[in-house]
């Protein structure tokens, strides 16, 4: 079981990653906006987090900018789920840091399935 952190401003979005991750045995806790996502992970680390890219206070590739310059969260594998679909978001977003990135709307079991890939992928570089 992982403990993931879902940033999404949509709250009916944010329940229905929450359930299925839930549904898959893992600990998910929500945050609504982006300066809530940091606060959320300084409070404690997640193993994962599933980034939304359009959100009040601060955006997803903020978050993700201030978490990859923090040491100590510049590994938390990051799991971009955004309606932003254009290639410079994408590209972007791999580049600054990203894990992995899907676009809304989006495949439940595909996002478990990568969601899976990553925490497996974190556990065995810890290792």
């Amino acid at each position: 079981m992982a403990y993931i952190l879902v940033a999404d401003d949509d709250d009916i979005l944010a329940e229905l990653v929450q359930f299925r991750l839930e549904g898959s045995g893992h600990e998910v806790q929500i945050a609504e906006d982006g300066e809530a996502a940091l606060e959320q992970t300084r409070a404690r680390t997640p193993d994962l987090i599933v980034l939304d890219s359009m959100m009040p206070i601060l955006s997803g590739p903020e978050v993700l900018r201030t978490l990859r310059a923090e040491e100590r969260f510049a590994k938390i594998p990051v799991l971009m789920l955004t309606a932003r679909n254009g290639q410079e978001d994408i590209v972007g977003a791999l580049r600054g840091g990203a894990s992995e990135y899907m676009t809304k709307p989006f495949i439940p079991e595909e996002l478990l399935a990568r969601v899976e890939k990553l925490l497996a992928s974190a556990a065995s570089s810890d290792g």
